[in-house]
């Protein structure tokens, strides 16, 4: 028997949004939950910042407020720019929220400090190190600075080159993700982009976009993201960067005072999660560590939420000692919130990946205010993707629900 430091029902590795949230469903559930992450809170995390109307009713869900996000940005409207030059405003618009930006430096620490709330133990600055065992009853792990934890199960929320998942001989050499996103913060902002979201397709860019997501006092998060089968390679972002901020759309929207703040940042983007290795044993893998990212946009904070919560959900409705009853949970569970929609942004970006498909759809949307209403809250994941193929989950209010956030 190796020597144990520390005992504990669920060890969660990784305190981004999926780590954080199984962490907050198990501990407000009363199992004991350890949740470790190899950086010290808060940190800071390269992201676009946008969170879709999945992500707000996932936090929503949770019992989270905005409130504890300082830099917190309600977004009432998204402005397209297609490859023509053509921009169109789609409103999101109605009771609550249907989107908003936040950074993830205080968004992440502010998920830690809810889970901590809830009465897990958060052990930030201590690095998963391996798996010592790993059998039908349970794991012990290693972790620095801290010794060997024992658990009925682990959740792997640690990123699409999930070190967990490398232990238990799962990892897959070369794999460098679906997206590649690039961005830096603007300060001094002046221009329409202060307040508005920005999403252009430029056609050099398809089937990758820019955008220009608002925060408080004047500040912007500016970037791009690419498909890496695209025209243009992931290596050429950091060349054209410079170039892509100096056109006029851009400059315009950001207005002539803009400064780019600090540095700017790369990240690579999983998004196939009905191909990715879901559960191994007593472990689920959760968030980008499931390849959980919406395939059209490249987004995922929403869907690392709402995996979080469903690998929280599975282990809860199982108990300690039916493991395979877990994974089947979550794994069915997560076939069914996500597979079919995965698919469905598939086939939907290979018509936006064209500046024909490209134009076309922001043409359409330009003819009418039902569309562009209804877009939006598509966009933003405010319905499933591929809802109109899935009648199981049809109910009467489709496209006529609130926000997240209504009675606030």
């Amino acid at each position: 028997m190796h020597d144990v430091v520390r005992d504990t029902d669920v060890l969660v590795v990784g305190a981004g949004p999926a780590g954080s949230a199984a962490a907050r469903v198990l501990a407000a559930a009363g199992r004991d939950v350890t949740l470790i992450d190899k950086a010290a809170f808060p940190r800071d995390k390269c992201c676009g910042d946008g969170l879709t109307t999945l992500a707000l009713r996932e936090l929503e869900r949770m019992g989270f407020e905005p409130s504890m996000v300082p830099s917190w940005t309600q977004v009432d409207a998204a402005w397209l720019r297609s490859p023509s030059g053509r921009e169109v405003c789609v409103p999101l618009v109605g009771q609550g929220q249907y989107a908003a930006v936040t950074p993830r430096i205080e968004l992440d620490d502010a998920l830690v400090e809810f889970a901590r709330a809830a009465g897990a133990t958060v052990l930030d600055g201590h690095a998963f190190a391996g798996i010592v065992e790993h059998d039908e009853d349970h794991l012990v792990v290693d972790v620095g600075g801290i010794g060997r934890v024992r658990a009925r199960y682990l959740v792997a929320a640690d990123g699409m080159w999930s070190p967990v998942r490398k232990a238990l001989g799962r990892g897959e050499a070369g794999y460098l993700g679906e997206w590649h996103g690039f961005r830096q913060y603007a300060i001094n902002v002046t221009g329409p982009a202060k307040d508005r979201l920005y999403v252009w397709f430029d056609a050099d860019l398809l089937p990758g976009y820019a955008w220009s997501f608002p925060l408080p006092d004047g500040r912007t998060n500016v970037g791009f993201g690419l498909l890496r089968d695209g025209a243009l390679k992931v290596q050429d972002m950091k060349t054209i960067w410079p170039e892509l901020l100096a056109r006029p759309h851009i400059r315009t929207a950001l207005g002539d005072g803009a400064e780019m703040e600090g540095r700017h940042t790369a990240w690579p983007i999983p998004a196939r999660i009905d191909t990715a290795t879901l559960t191994d044993g007593r472990v689920l893998f959760v968030g980008d560590a499931a390849s959980a990212t919406d395939a059209l946009t490249g987004e995922g904070i929403g869907q690392a939420l709402l995996t979080g919560r469903l690998a929280a959900e599975a282990i809860l409705a199982s108990g300690a000692m039916a493991p395979d009853h877990t994974r089947t949970r979550y794994e069915t569970h997560v076939a069914d919130h996500l597979f079919a929609d995965h698919r469905m942004s598939i086939r939907l970006g290979r018509i936006l990946s064209t500046e024909r498909g490209a134009r076309g759809a922001i043409r359409l949307l330009g003819t009418n205010a039902w569309a562009r209403r209804n877009f939006a809250r598509w966009m933003f994941e405010d319905e499933p993707r591929a809802i109109a193929l899935t009648p199981s989950r049809w109910h009467r209010r489709i496209f006529r629900r609130p926000g997240a956030f209504a009675n606030r």
